[in-house]
């Protein structure tokens, strides 16, 4: 058991602690936070000598809790989070309750910041952010502690996440005007770079599904330079029905609705200790 005769516990030990029991890892951690190896590893014998027990059990692969850093663990949680929230709480005006979400460029465009704006009317004292990135990427960052919660399609780690909330997005596959149309005998495919991207998947999967199998293909690494290709008569793509319908400026482009909706699912990590703003966050969707 973890004594607490004579503790001199700093809030950064704690903060340090758990993004190494998160990550897995010295090297991971000192990477998140900026430090170099060496430094987290002495931070870490530090504590352990302080505590007077082994919290974390080395190997060839990163680290691992021991049953008394599994202890902490669970503590420094409940403790970190309640040190935002006091800040948060005893002055609003310097430390605002924060809310980091990640989310992949596709997603991010259509419903997602539909969301932030209903939920924000309701809770103006939380500051909300939104990480984009590659969807391994984002799963990283949310096992690591890095965002709260992440939007994503297809599979997962169900082992270490958990869904808490799902919606249905419809899907149109764009096209342009037969005016603006480079002349192809097949139309070039315009995808998104992340080969995890439900979108481009499901462009593939359309093009097989037409016998189209001699189609070229063009990767962007953003959802903006899909659009602007599509427009400009470069070729085909498949993308949220909402990101077609919330624009001005799709004149030039044809659309039509395909028969499977993507499904979003919104997903938290299993075991951590959730923030008030990530369960009134939770809440708002669950009420929808």
């Amino acid at each position: 058991m973890i004594s607490t005769e004579e503790l001199k516990l700093e809030s950064q030990d704690l903060r340090i602690f758990k993004c190494v029991a998160e990550a897995k890892s010295l090297s991971k951690a000192a990477e998140v936070l900026g430090y170099v190896q060496p430094h987290i590893s002495q931070r870490m014998k530090n504590l352990e000598e302080e505590l007077d027990t082994k919290l974390l059990t080395r190997t060839n692969r990163g680290v691992t809790l021991t049953d008394e850093g599994e202890a902490l663990f669970n503590y420094a949680q409940r403790i970190l989070l309640l040190m935002e929230e006091a800040k948060a709480e005893v002055n609003p005006n310097k430390f605002r309750k924060s809310l980091i979400i990640g989310a992949s460029q596709t997603v991010s465009a259509s419903k997602v910041p539909a969301l932030f704006s209903s939920f924000l009317k309701e809770h103006r004292d939380i500051e909300v952010k939104i990480k984009t990135d590659r969807k391994q990427v984002l799963q990283e960052m949310l096992s690591y502690g890095e965002i709260d919660g992440l939007f994503l399609s297809g599979t997962y780690n169900k082992a270490q996440f958990e869904t808490v909330y799902r919606y249905a997005e419809k899907i149109v596959l764009i096209s342009p005007l037969y005016e603006a149309r480079v002349e192809k005998d097949q139309p070039t495919l315009l995808i998104n770079s992340d080969g995890n991207c439900i979108y481009r998947n499901r462009l593939v999967a359309f093009s097989k599904e037409h016998h189209i199998h001699k189609a070229s293909i063009i990767e962007f690494d953003s959802l903006e330079a899909i659009l602007q290709g599509v427009r400009d008569g470069l070729g085909i793509s498949v993308v949220p029905a909402s990101v077609v319908n919330s624009r001005g400026d799709m004149k030039s482009i044809q659309y039509q609705e395909l028969a499977d909706d993507v499904q979003i699912d919104f997903v938290v990590k299993k075991g951590k200790k959730r923030s008030q703003s990530l369960k009134k966050f939770i809440r708002f969707l669950e009420s929808l």
